[in-house]
């Protein structure tokens, strides 16, 4: 019979790379709801405060608040035309960057877009 002393070193070498791939994938993901979730409060809290005739740049510091590193944040209708009945829409954008490796260079940074739409008060 011959020697295999080598043979589950040379295995596990082989393997350890695609589990770690494996492990990042399942960060990113978790990270990417994350950040999908967190970007819908920070849409509703912002539409709240909106609906309740408070100013731009206290909405924007709300959503900030939330989510650091926003990109864009669209307000409609501006601060001083919003009437009780009307509709007001916050729209946010964020792009997010992946950290596993393979992921990174298929579509990095991702846009995430949140659009949110509450009836003013």
């Amino acid at each position: 019979m011959k020697s295999v002393k080598g043979q589950s070193l040379v295995e596990t070498a082989l393997m350890v790379p695609v589990l770690l791939l494996f492990l990042f994938g399942i960060v990113d993901f978790g990270r990417l709801l994350y950040t999908i979730l967190t970007l819908d409060h920070a849409g509703r809290e912002a539409a709240r405060l909106a609906s309740v005739h408070s100013s731009d740049a206290d909405i924007e510091g709300r959503v900030n608040y939330y989510v650091a590193g926003v990109s864009a944040i669209n307000i409609t209708p501006a601060e001083g035309t919003r009437k009780t009945g009307d509709e007001v829409t916050i729209q946010l954008e964020y792009d997010f960057n992946f950290i596993t490796p393979l992921a990174d260079t298929l579509g990095s940074p991702m846009e995430l877009t949140n659009t949110t739409v509450m009836r003013v008060e």
